[in-house]
């Protein structure tokens, strides 16, 4: 059976629901390049699932061009992908009257080959051709130098209504039936992504008895950038409330980022507001931390989301740049990379019945033993303390 999201893959940019505003400056951005003016590349951001890939290729079938593609994440290192891409950006199109570059998850080349990124931006220098690579998380730092060199354009997710209308489309054209609450359950679990709305839709349309339908709700992290857009722009509700949980970082990382970027947005009263509530926020912070009251934990969350966020008048429209908190910031994972060595540390002193202090003076001797993974296994080391290791 054809897979639906293929099926139904928009083939021109006027079939793309939702994404109006990045649908223009796209065009604005190959216009300008065929003026030989502005950058060569864009980076199109956003969670899987948009369209960040589908607009590539609809805006290839709208301008008569070849498109090729390459999997960033498949060629990690400089060689590979130099042997791959240059060829691309130097050949004139064979068939067709131009040619665009698409590079997929520019963001899966790991940081330790950091090569490959540098060979994407000597590329992208070289090509005569417009190039669009896609990331979902743009704002990774790995990927400043290439931000550089690229036009930034984030992707939003798909309303509700909007997947709602499309999984309904396809129904018809597909002449089947889906109970309507079924579908706006659907819609709903997406959490925005229309690729696993559509997937979820063709696993279920064969089903015959409801009650075995089973849906689950997509577990989508997002990025700081995002949530800090969320808390500081949109207006304060209650989904508002457990917006930090879409974050894996921790409490005491993302409070840093508030407080740091408070000022960006806020002015007068609102400032005012937002730091008397940052302020109760390290209040209960303390109690937690002395006295162990996890409890608290709960009026922690809800101040520094849906406190800050409440301390604005209203939605504040415009472009705020988020920036990352720095000596503060870099004091505290300091502090948060030494307390993991001393922890491993000392489970190494104990099994081998040396000091902490002895321990954490050979630590560059004894790095290369903790490596091991027997080793690690025979100290019990946490998972966060092998990552460590790893660095």
């Amino acid at each position: 059976m054809a897979s639906w999201t293929e099926k139904y893959r928009p083939a021109k940019l006027s079939e793309i629901i939702g994404q109006e505003e990045v649908i223009k400056k796209v065009k604005e951005f190959l216009n300008e390049f065929s003026n030989g003016n502005g950058k060569k590349a864009i980076l199109l951001g956003g969670s899987p699932g948009i369209g960040k890939t589908t607009i590539a290729h609809a805006l290839a079938n709208e301008t008569n061009s070849e498109i090729f593609e390459l999997n960033a994440s498949d060629f990690r290192n400089k060689e590979r992908l130099k042997k791959v891409l240059k060829p691309s950006i130097e050949q004139k199109p064979l068939i067709k009257e131009d040619k665009i570059i698409l590079i997929d998850e520019v963001d899966g080349i790991s940081e330790v080959d950091e090569g490959g990124l540098t060979e994407i931006i000597s590329l992208i220098e070289l090509s005569n051709y417009p190039i669009i690579a896609t990331a979902n998380n743009i704002w990774h730092k790995k990927l400043s130098s290439l931000r550089k060199k690229t036009i930034i354009i984030e992707l939003k997710g798909i309303s509700e209504s909007n997947i709602k209308d499309t999984l309904i489309e396809i129904l018809k054209k597909e002449n089947k039936f889906v109970d309507l609450k079924i579908i706006d359950e659907i819609s709903e679990l997406a959490k925005g992504d229309l690729r696993a709305a559509i997937n979820d839709l063709q696993a279920i349309s064969n089903v015959k008895k409801e009650d075995e339908i089973i849906l689950y709700e997509r577990n989508k992290q997002e990025d700081i950038f995002t949530i800090l857009k969320y808390i500081f722009q949109e207006s304060a509700k209650l989904e508002t409330l457990g917006i930090l949980d879409k974050l894996d970082m921790s409490i005491d990382e993302i409070i840093l980022w508030v407080e740091e970027n408070i000022p960006n947005v806020y002015k007068g009263e609102e400032l005012a507001k937002a730091y008397e509530r940052l302020s109760k926020v390290d209040l209960f912070k303390g109690r937690i931390y002395k006295q162990q009251y996890w409890r608290f934990l709960i009026y922690e969350n809800a101040l520094l989301s849906y406190g800050i966020s409440a301390s604005k008048k209203g939605i504040k429209k415009g472009f705020f740049k988020y920036i990352r908190p720095n000596r503060i910031l870099k004091i505290w994972l300091n502090n948060q990379k030494y307390a993991k060595k001393k922890s491993i540390a000392q489970k190494y002193a104990k099994n081998t019945h040396i000091g902490t202090k002895r321990a954490l003076f050979e630590w560059y001797e004894i790095k290369n033993i903790l490596r091991n993974p027997e080793v690690q296994k025979q100290l019990k080391l946490t998972e966060e303390e092998i990552e460590y290791l790893r660095v």
